[in-house]
């Protein structure tokens, strides 16, 4: 170790230095809590001069209601450490530090170092407005981007607009591919709380112990594999926000039970704690089952249902809204043109009859699904989506199956069954037995397609 000797001077010219030179505030006071000595960084962060502040009590430079931190030193003869202050008259905020000044065992003063954390607050004020403004470009749905103008979409443009003037809690139902979140997402950008967070749970893709704990989050300890700390659950990621309880009608009775606490009380507890937390959270919940009929066979809650009820609002099926099919066909051209950089400019009259006379059973996203397979099958000159372009519906509109009077008869069960156990193998095959993947095309819940898989025997 290299050994250093200062005289008296030297001392007292390196403490001057380094007073002089540190970017954070320091402020001396005396036994009586006066302030003797005060460095420049002091006059900048506070805004009192050197002359100002000398000879004034140590609650001089705070807000009122603060804590000294000098003083707290002087009455306890102890250092005081990350105590967080905001200052006057700048209005700046400070971490502060002090420690007593003792001289042969006598207490002479206290001596305190501030840390200007204002640029750090400014930074997160400005994150949290860009945060802001990122969510209202990703929650821009606004009542005129529900494409259609049909007399049944038009009535529920209505309704989503009167549902975003109010706090109520939301159900949305109909078929699966109707775009319950795309009006979910509506009633959130328009509402009061656009601003905050919008959180989407698919309540089909979770098992129970897991949506439990990812609703209303965990302490640490609680399960094996819980974080340390505990986690957050989605409410409390979603409060001044809104969440979005899709396929609401698979969670089970026992956590329907805590979902009506919830809608309530207005507060959850976490797994593993016994400590309520207040909440402000919109639902909006949304099911492709009809509830009525789950509550009749005991499968769901009827106080939780009339909780999720108190404004409903019906999703049409695209098969009562074929007018609309000509503008969704245009909007879904426009999607995959930016999407596969394509330039399909319309589709032609005889396509759109094709269109038309298909019954859609997986409503819009159907139709979204078969207008993007219909551009990947067009040559890259091609610029009008044409029959040709539409094979399985083309076919199925100019082709009769007749059944001889040699054939044998089904029952219509079978022969659906047979038709629906076919389809789901191909699809399943197609997308190399991923099971979520083929939940999503067909439009259906992971949890839906498990059942079905086992009734026809796929594997």
């Amino acid at each position: 170790m290299v050994k250093i000797n200062f005289n008296s001077m030297d001392y007292q010219g390196l403490l001057e230095a380094v007073f002089l030179a540190t970017q954070d505030a320091i402020s001396v006071v005396d036994e009586k809590g006066e302030h003797i000595l005060v460095n420049p960084a002091y006059t900048r962060i506070t805004g009192i001069e050197n002359d100002d502040i000398i000879g004034k009590n140590a609650l001089f430079d705070i807000e009122d209601g603060e804590e000294s931190v000098h003083m707290k030193v002087l009455s306890t003869k102890k250092p005081v450490e990350n105590t967080k202050l905001k200052l006057r008259p700048s209005g700046k905020t400070v971490v502060a530090q002090a420690a007593p000044i003792i001289v042969n065992g006598e207490m002479k003063g206290s001596v305190a170092v501030l840390h200007d954390i204002s640029t750090i607050k400014d930074l997160t004020d400005k994150l949290e407005e860009a945060e802001k403004k990122l969510r209202q470009l990703t929650y821009k749905y606004k009542p005129e981007d529900i494409i259609g103008r049909s007399k049944a979409i038009n009535e529920v443009r209505k309704l989503i607009e009167k549902a975003a003037k109010v706090p109520a809690t939301v159900l949305l139902r109909g078929e699966s591919g109707t775009g319950k979140e795309l009006f979910a997402n509506s009633i959130h950008a328009q509402s009061s709380r656009s601003h905050k967070n919008f959180v989407r749970v698919n309540c089909a893709a979770l098992s129970d112990s897991l949506l439990e704990s990812e609703l209303f989050g965990y302490d640490e300890g609680s399960f094996t594999g819980a974080l340390k700390g505990g986690k957050k659950g989605l409410f409390e990621e979603a409060n001044k926000g809104t969440i979005f309880l899709d396929e609401i009608s698979e969670i089970s009775l026992n956590t329907q039970a805590k979902l009506l606490r919830v809608l309530q009380e207005k507060e959850i507890m976490r797994v593993g704690s016994n400590k309520n937390i207040p909440i402000d959270v919109r639902v909006i919940a949304a099911t492709n089952a009809d509830l009525s009929k789950a509550v009749r066979d005991g499968k769901f809650r009827e106080d939780l249902f009339y909780r999720l009820s108190i404004l409903p609002i019906y999703i049409p099926p695209l098969r009562d809204r074929m007018e609309d099919i000509p503008l969704l066909t245009k909007s879904f051209i426009a999607k995959f043109n930016d999407e596969y950089g394509r330039n399909i400019v319309d589709i032609s009259d005889e396509a759109l009859m094709v269109l038309k006379s298909h019954d859609w059973p997986g409503n819009v996203r159907e139709l979204e699904n078969i207008i993007g397979r219909a551009i990947i099958y067009m040559n890259i000159n091609e610029r009008i989506i044409d029959t040709i372009h539409l094979p399985h519906l083309n076919k199925k509109k100019y082709t009769e199956e007749v059944v001889t009077i040699n054939e044998e008869v089904h029952s219509l069960d079978n022969v659906l069954n047979k038709a629906e156990s076919e389809y789901i193998n191909k699809v399943y095959l197609r997308f190399n037995k991923n099971k979520t993947r083929t939940a999503k095309e067909l439009g259906i819940s992971l949890r839906s397609l498990y059942y079905k898989m086992e009734k026809y025997g796929i594997s």
